[in-house]
């Protein structure tokens, strides 16, 4: 690879960006260590692979979608393993710092993005957010450190989105003047590939003066048509067993019958087997994950320092009896919780059709990615914060004088007007 490539400002750019906010956020990682630093070893890698990949759009074209995949193969693969590793370990107390970034590293994919790259990874920023805020309400009187980095791990998404409005506007910019890539460019030294194929018989036909090999071989075919009927003492002789009509049994036999050629049979994807259902406790956290149908769900024996996790359940009824410290309900469909008291938060991320119901005091709701919750707060729960983010058919019923629920949406659509020095948002009013 020549040098001079580095030299480029886009990529001058890019390394300006790893070195800074990305770097703090690794030196941050490493003194916090444990899994969050295995975790942001996994991380500079994908960068490492997302940097090789822009040294080749400056030196070759943009080569065609299939050659492209393959290219995208090492990044995508670090990608898969950073999200993976969040999942192995939902019952680590590291959990907020592994899913701030695996809910936004996807951010790295931005290099498959047109017409709006940019905006993209502004939408893996704000889905970050939801944990680098809980990382920092956490730490805020506790550890400056964890509060630094949750600040470096949004200033890099926020760097890397400046970038890309500057040097990939509608996506990722090629060489138009190099060689397409082919699925073999790297940047790295690495294990040669399998040999060249070899090369075609050589064309008959071809031009004179193509070289000698053409000539001579031109030249051999002329000399044995040029024999005329000598050419064909040089046949083999065939006796009278071999001929057919001079021996019944080979007509007998006759030729050998067509036979179809196979059709293969289309590869069929396999599909991973459904994880095992689990409800245990794991230190301080209640694991209740991948259930189905289960209505029987039922968390009694708590501390108020546990806090419960419900990953992947359908179609359960969960209910958690006692004061405990937090609720997560994650990736969830058709469930329905029923808590007593809270000290901190209940939250609801990437679920579906969802009832909670509240017998005690709970502080905060938070909702964010969910469609259809119908949430009920009791007198004691009245003051709650509801908090809500990219959701919608949310509604919430509170007790009226006779104690009957009465039913409030949450407002989904909003207005923004300019006051002279700053927006004032407000609900839309759809009535109007």
């Amino acid at each position: 690879m020549d040098s001079s490539i580095e030299e480029k400002p886009f990529l001058q750019e890019c390394r300006d960006i790893i070195e800074g906010s990305f770097g703090v956020y690794l030196k941050l990682s490493q003194q916090i260590g444990d899994l969050v630093h295995q975790h942001a070893q996994m991380v500079n890698k994908a960068v490492q692979e997302l940097y090789s990949l822009l040294i080749l759009t400056g030196i070759h074209s943009k080569p065609d979608q299939g050659i492209f995949m393959q290219l995208l193969k090492p990044l995508s693969e670090c990608i898969m393993s950073i999200q993976e590793f969040r999942e192995k370990n939902r019952a680590s107390s590291w959990f907020n710092h592994l899913s701030a970034i695996s809910e936004s590293i996807g951010a790295l994919g931005w290099v498959t993005v047109s017409p709006t790259p940019a905006p993209f990874v502004k939408e893996m920023t704000d889905a970050s957010t939801f944990y680098t805020n809980k990382v920092l309400v956490a730490y805020k009187e506790k550890d400056k450190t964890h509060t630094d980095w949750a600040k470096a791990w949004l200033q890099f998404l926020n760097d890397l989105q400046k970038y890309i409005r500057v040097y990939h506007t509608t996506g990722l910019v090629w060489n138009s003047r190099g060689t397409p890539a082919t699925a073999s460019a790297s940047v790295r030294s690495g294990p040669g590939g399998p040999p060249p194929p070899p090369p075609p018989p050589a064309d008959l036909f071809a031009e004179p003066g193509k070289g000698v090999a053409g000539d001579d071989t031109r030249s051999a075919l002329l000399k044995e048509l040029n024999r005329g009927t000598e050419i064909t003492k040089g046949l083999k002789k065939i006796s009278s067993d071999q001929q057919t009509h001079k021996n019944p049994a080979l007509r007998s036999s006759g030729p050998t019958p067509y036979k179809a050629p196979s059709v293969s049979q289309p590869v069929v994807k396999s599909v991973a087997p459904p994880k095992p259902p689990k409800f245990e406790l794991e230190g301080k956290k209640w694991m209740i994950e991948h259930q189905t149908g289960k209505k029987d769900l039922t968390v009694s024996d708590t501390e108020m320092s546990q806090s419960v996790n419900i990953y992947k359940c359908k179609d359960c009824l969960v209910v958690i009896k006692g004061k405990i410290n937090s609720i997560t309900v994650d990736s969830c469909t058709k469930l329905s919780l029923v808590f007593d008291d809270i000290v901190s938060v209940v939250e609801f991320v990437n679920c579906q059709n969802i009832q909670a119901q509240s017998m005690g005091a709970v502080p905060t709701v938070n909702v964010e990615k969910t469609d259809v919750v119908e949430i009920y707060l009791n007198a004691k729960s009245l003051n709650a914060e509801i908090v809500t983010a990219k959701s919608s058919s949310v509604n919430v019923s509170v007790p009226d004088a006779n104690g009957d629920f009465v039913e409030h949406p949450i407002p989904e659509q909003f207005k923004s007007i300019w006051t002279g020095s700053s927006f004032k948002t407000e609900p839309a009013d759809k009535a109007a």
